[in-house]
């Protein structure tokens, strides 16, 4: 039983994953229907004239968020008795379950602390399941409305599109990461996959397919928003003969707008070239509009150009494509030349063009398959066709992006890679193609090492004295010309305080007094110790021997340097405590230690020169005008008095 502990719990955890994952896809599916399902119960309860019952408007609901998923609708009550298809999915309703279903997927894959994390692809499968059985109930409850789902659709694209979505949720949450080919893709084309170049070059060439679909897709909304201003009355006309209520009116509205995108790619079509389709015998081009068209009474439709040849005005629509593919390019030599690159490091014309290439056959591609939702069947007969046709329109999108983004990418490389760069890109620095060895015959190695050190394609660094850690104006914390760094001054804690010592001087840290050395060490390797008649050195010692001997006193043996003293660690302590602005602590009150023992490191660089007296002076209050006086209160009286003449602190006259 012990030995299947283990086997049994890690078999839980796979299935309580599966089945969160489950659970997460049927309610993203939940909220997307729920949502539209209270959206559509508001407008039946505000129409005055209901054709049907709550059982009516709930089936409804079901249809239209089934053709929100992309699949199709049958209308069985029609007046020739003839079921008429529906095919046109509004393209601002795929938004919801994409988003859904996207953030379910990410959800499973990513859980939350405390819950089982499942695999990659049983997070896919479950949030897929979860999701579909949330579809198929829907279809089979809309099977009486008035708009049921077409089941051959269900398979395709409603599954397809529930698929991707979770798929791409989960290669989010796994950090969008590029894996390798099958085993059975062709070995170079692995092998190429396998280079980090080419991943480089394929993620700036789907960006730059993405930035041409975006810009052909805002330039065809930009030419319907023309031609809808150009027929304002036609347009709204027939948004008042659809419905003489307000109800009725705000949902062709939200319909209108449902279908704004659909629109937009409609415009898209036609300023590529092969246009849309208005019924089986009326097509829409910039060269005109020939046929009869058969369309409905609907204000977007109202942007349709007249019958008769294209004028100059039709023609300006091909400036959308244009605008496109010059979008493509701009992309990619973004990638392929920077500003501030040098020739040497820049892509090649080849490489250059052949992202182009690959850029525009992801622009087509994505036109091909956003216009194929775009349009579809409205009825039998002449609307059996309507909106406009892939086939055509991916291709054209390929010819466009590929015939002008190419040699337009080639001309802009051209032009980013010019002598002295860009005239308006003044911030820019020169770039240095070879460093120079050195400037001057008389430069010395230090100056050398910094030539040397200049990074191509790079502003040089320059030598600022004011970024030292040892203060402004090179003290004594800035490095010599080829020297070490000498220590850091620090200024007296008692001079600042509070806010005014932290701004005290760029470089200034806390802590950096402090010394890695104990004291007593740093104490042996004084220089210039010792003077005539036993007299304190200039640079501020004591006067004591290279050892630190201490002094006989008393029968008591004591060291010259000691600041083991109870009153000179009080005096030290309320120096620190003033120049830190209040964040120490008061002196403690414990038992003070032996003088002679072994202390905490001995903050060296804050300590103040030593006095004649033989003691040291404590930071910001013994070195200062009025040190004597604190120098006789922080050493007892009976000691100076014992010490013979000619010595510090003692009686008699000191050098």
């Amino acid at each position: 039983m012990t030995q299947r502990a283990p086997k049994a719990t890690a078999e839980r955890k796979r299935t309580l994953a599966l089945a969160s994952s489950l659970v997460r896809g049927a309610v993203a599916a939940g909220l997307g229907l729920g949502a539209l399902t209270v959206l559509i119960m508001v407008l039946w309860i505000s129409s005055p004239h209901p054709d049907s019952g709550p059982g009516g408007a709930l089936r409804t609901a079901a249809g239209v968020w089934l053709l929100a998923h992309g699949a199709g609708l049958v209308r069985p009550e029609t007046l020739s008795g003839v079921p008429a298809p529906v095919g046109v999915v509004p393209l601002l309703l795929l938004v919801g379950p994409l988003w859904l279903t996207h953030r379910a997927a990410r959800g499973a894959a990513e859980p939350d602390e405390g819950r089982p994390r499942p695999s990659q692809a049983a997070a896919f499968c479950g949030v897929t399941a979860g999701y579909l059985l949330v579809v198929a109930g829907a279809a089979a409850y809309a099977r009486d409305g008035s708009l049921r789902a077409d089941p051959d659709t269900l398979a395709f694209p409603v599954a397809l599109v529930v698929a991707g979505a979770a798929a791409a949720g989960v290669w989010a949450a796994a950090g969008r990461p590029l894996g390798p080919l099958p085993s059975w893709s062709p070995l170079a084309l692995q092998e190429s996959v396998a280079r980090s170049v080419f991943r480089h070059r394929a993620g700036a060439a789907c960006r730059s397919a993405a930035g041409g679909a975006m810009v052909l897709l805002g330039g065809g909304a930009v030419l319907v928003a023309v031609a809808l201003g150009r027929n304002a009355g036609a347009a709204q006309e027939a948004f008042l003969a659809l419905a003489g209520d307000w109800p009725g009116r705000f949902a062709v509205l939200l319909l209108a707008a449902s279908l704004v995108p659909n629109a937009a790619l409609w415009g898209a079509a036609y300023g590529l070239g092969p246009g849309f389709s208005l019924g089986t015998g009326a097509t829409a081009t910039p060269l005109g509009l020939e046929g009869t068209p058969v369309a409905p009474h609907f204000p977007l439709l109202a942007a349709v150009p007249d019958q008769g040849p294209g004028t100059l005005l039709t023609w300006a629509a091909l400036a959308v494509p244009a605008a496109s593919a010059l979008a493509v390019a701009w992309f990619t030599v973004r990638r392929a030349a920077p500003a501030d690159t040098t020739r040497a490091e820049a892509w090649s014309p080849r490489e250059t063009a052949l992202v182009t290439l690959l850029a525009a056959v992801g622009c087509g591609g994505v036109t091909a398959m956003l216009t194929a939702m775009a349009g579809g069947p409205l009825g039998t007969g002449a609307l059996s066709a309507f909106g406009p046709v892939w086939w055509l329109t991916g291709p054209a999108a390929l010819a466009w992006t590929a015939g002008v983004g190419v040699p337009a990418a080639l001309l802009l490389r051209l032009w980013r890679l010019r002598t002295p760069g860009w005239a308006w890109r003044r911030d820019v620095p020169e770039v240095e193609e070879e460093a120079p060895a050195a400037r001057a015959a008389g430069a010395g190695a230090a100056g050398a090492a910094e030539e040397q050190a200049v990074v191509i394609g790079r502003p040089r660094r320059r030598w600022t004295p004011w970024r030292a850690r040892g203060g402004v104006g090179g003290g004594a914390g800035d490095a010599g010309p080829g020297g070490p760094r000498a220590p850091a001054s620090v200024p007296a804690p008692g001079a600042l305080s509070g806010p005014a010592a932290r701004r005290a001087g760029a470089g200034f840290e806390p802590y950096d007094f402090l010394p890695t050395d104990p004291w007593h060490e740093k104490a042996g390797r004084r220089q210039g110790q010792g003077g005539a008649g036993g007299a304190g050195g200039e640079d501020g010692t004591d006067g004591t021997d290279e050892k630190g001997a201490g002094r006989e006193k008393g029968g008591k043996r004591e060291e010259a340097g000691s600041w083991h003293g109870k009153h000179l660690r009080e005096a030290r302590w309320a120096s620190l405590k003033r120049g830190s602005g209040g964040l120490m602590a008061d002196f403690p009150a414990g038992p003070v230690e032996d003088a002679g023992s072994v202390g905490a490191p001995r903050p060296v660089e804050a300590v103040g020169p030593l006095e004649a007296s033989g003691s040291p002076t404590a930071p910001g209050s013994l070195g200062t005008a009025g040190s004597a006086e604190s120098a006789e209160s922080a050493e007892p009286a009976e000691s100076a008095g014992e010490r013979p003449a000619g010595e510090p602190g003692g009686p008699g006259t000191t050098p």
